[in-house]
């Protein structure tokens, strides 16, 4: 059975998240090695394979993938005004300098900001934050009393966003809310960060009341499984790169860390 078989046996929403990370993570080391358009062309075309192998929604891929399209051609056109110039130019004012070398590069950036974002966006899709604090626990093994810190204070970020309207409220209700907007944010935005800290003590206290940071006896409430489909993905991420990195060397487009 071939390897994007076995990772296509589930949906991808219940892949083991360490899976995910370890996935998203080789793919995004090896592309980083070297900056030319072939090896990140060849991972985007795999990468898709994959996804598709995997099941996410086409009504994502397509939502998200153009997020990451427009965020790519911003740091594609930044790269062809301002990047360093080689080969003929094309286009020359003041600062901005448009020739081959630079086009090449922006062209060369832009596929490999997708093909590191593509996975490690979609991988993520469903990823729910306590299976991640689970895997991280029973599979890497990672400190209890990290795990479990860092997932509450991930559960605790969307607070943020309702205390800084109750703020503004507060501000509002006494008239300070309609003059100095400047001096208000920032005046707000410490007001936030003093809530936020005063939060995650009080936090802090009632989990290490509540055993959370019990250690070496600390116990999962729910196991977190990684077996055949889980090897099979990050086998994929790595067959990916391979793929990648072979046919950059072998058409002489390798560019290891723009060494040239």
């Amino acid at each position: 059975m071939s390897v994007v078989t076995d990772a296509a046996a589930v949906p991808v929403a219940q892949v083991n998240p360490v899976a995910k990370l370890a996935a998203a993570f080789t793919i995004a080391v090896g592309l980083v090695l070297s900056v030319d358009w072939v090896s990140a062309s060849t991972a985007l075309a795999l990468e898709v394979i994959l996804l598709a192998a995997i099941r996410v929604p086409l009504r994502s891929l397509l939502n998200r993938g153009a997020i990451l399209v427009f965020a790519a051609a911003l740091t594609a056109v930044t790269i062809t005004l301002y990047g360093e110039p080689s080969g003929t130019v094309h286009w020359h004012f003041l600062l901005i300098t448009v020739s081959d070398g630079s086009i090449t590069l922006a062209v060369a950036t832009f596929l490999r900001v997708l093909a590191i974002a593509l996975p490690a966006v979609f991988l993520f899709i469903d990823t729910d934050p306590t299976e991640l604090a689970d895997g991280l626990g029973q599979v890497l093994r990672l400190p209890a009393r990290f795990v479990l810190g860092a997932l509450a204070g991930v559960r605790m970020i969307g607070l943020l966003g309702q205390d800084w309207r109750y703020l503004g409220y507060a501000r509002r209700a006494r008239g300070v809310a309609d003059h100095a907007r400047i001096r208000r944010a920032a005046g707000q935005a410490f007001a936030l960060l003093v809530f936020a800290v005063r939060r995650g003590s009080m936090l802090a206290t009632a989990m290490e009341a509540r055993g959370f940071g019990a250690h070496p006896t600390r116990t999962w409430a729910r196991p977190s499984p990684f077996g055949r489909r889980e090897i099979a993905l990050i086998v994929s991420g790595f067959v990916i790169v391979a793929v990648a990195v072979t046919t950059s060397v072998a058409t002489g487009h390798w560019n290891f860390i723009g060494s040239r």
